[in-house]
């Protein structure tokens, strides 16, 4: 490669619409969706059925291209842990207690050491979790999948006294939990950005006893042990930072979310940045950054939350309708 072509290059930073995900054109796809059969949904994260004295609680999601990474190096036993993580949070943002589980996994024909590797994967999830698995489904569909997918369904349990409010309050505190890391999204532009001049084979820059592939697919973390502390310090409003990055916390309601005091951003995301040239802006927009879970709660209860848990007071709530972060405006 020539001098040229490295200016070239780094004069075109990587952005996640680029490489494939426009978060914006997916909402509204959502949306679109949404509106085809005529959906109320009760809250930000998941569908509520009204059973009489509780609400039934379904949410489903995927690993996303995580997936390729665990291909590639051949570790399946991790991802099954992201498919659980992936549905239970969404729960747990909403105030609601997860139970059950059931995963579909879509592949293109039969592999004994995939379906082992993600059935482990699947069973530490549930442990950590402490989900009963009610069953599930896998498809050969060679001519539908290339490869293999892995999605789920949890369904979960709340009173109806339970549930978050959903909105947070003008000076309301922000208590911001740690993430493992990447999680499961952004993969997309993170596998873009490494792979331009490494192998995911290769040893991680900035932690020698890991390659890249096993930083990247470090397990997205399970935050259901927060559910009784949070309802118990009055916790309104709850955002699972998963696509769409720090902006997930709007989610909360329209106010302006102060970050005056971030949690790190673990190594993962310099390399990421660098290597992709990525801004700042849309490495926020994009990634958790280092922060999994943000909760709104009344001010004089944060510190008490936050001692419970393993949380941080990261900000606070303002009028206004943006995410202020590490000098950047968010909407």
């Amino acid at each position: 490669m020539t001098d040229t072509d490295d200016e070239e290059r780094d004069a075109e930073g990587l952005t996640y619409a680029e490489t494939g995900v426009d978060i914006e054109a997916s909402e509204d796809a959502t949306a679109a969706l949404l509106e085809a059969f005529g959906s109320d949904l009760r809250t930000e994260y998941a569908g509520l059925l009204d059973i009489g004295d509780r609400y039934l609680a379904l949410a489903t999601d995927g690993v996303g291209t995580k997936l390729l990474v665990a291909e590639a190096i051949e570790d399946f036993s991790t991802i099954g842990i992201d498919c659980i993580a992936m549905n239970v949070n969404d729960l747990v943002a909403a105030g609601v207690e997860p139970v059950a589980f059931v995963d579909y996994l879509a592949i293109d024909e039969p592999d004994e050491e995939l379906t082992n590797g993600i059935g482990e994967g699947l069973a530490v999830g549930l442990e950590q979790a402490d989900l009963t698995m009610l069953g599930g489904e896998t498809a050969v569909m060679p001519e539908v999948v290339k490869g293999f997918d892995l999605a789920g369904t949890c369904v979960g349990l709340a009173g109806k006294d339970e549930i978050f409010d959903g909105e947070a309050k003008v000076g309301d505190a922000l208590v911001g939990f740690p993430s493992n890391g990447i999680h499961s999204n952004g993969l997309t532009l993170a596998r873009e950005a490494v792979t331009r001049d490494y192998e995911y084979a290769d040893e991680f820059p900035l932690d020698p006893e890991k390659t890249i592939g096993e930083e990247l697919l470090r397990p997205t973390r399970i935050y259901t042990d927060l559910l009784e502390p949070m309802r118990d310090h009055e916790v309104r409003a709850a955002a699972h930072v998963t696509g769409g990055g720090w902006t997930n916390l709007l989610r909360m309601g329209e106010c302006e979310y102060v970050i005056d005091d971030p949690l790190p951003a673990q190594p993962v995301f310099e390399f990421v940045q660098a290597e992709g040239d990525v801004t700042d802006a849309e490495m926020h927009r994009t990634f958790n950054m280092g922060t999994g879970f943000v909760v709104a709660l009344p001010e004089d209860r944060a510190e008490e939350l936050a001692a419970a848990t393993n949380g941080q007071v990261i900000g606070h709530v303002a009028d206004g309708d943006t995410v202020e972060i590490r000098g950047l405006s968010l909407s």
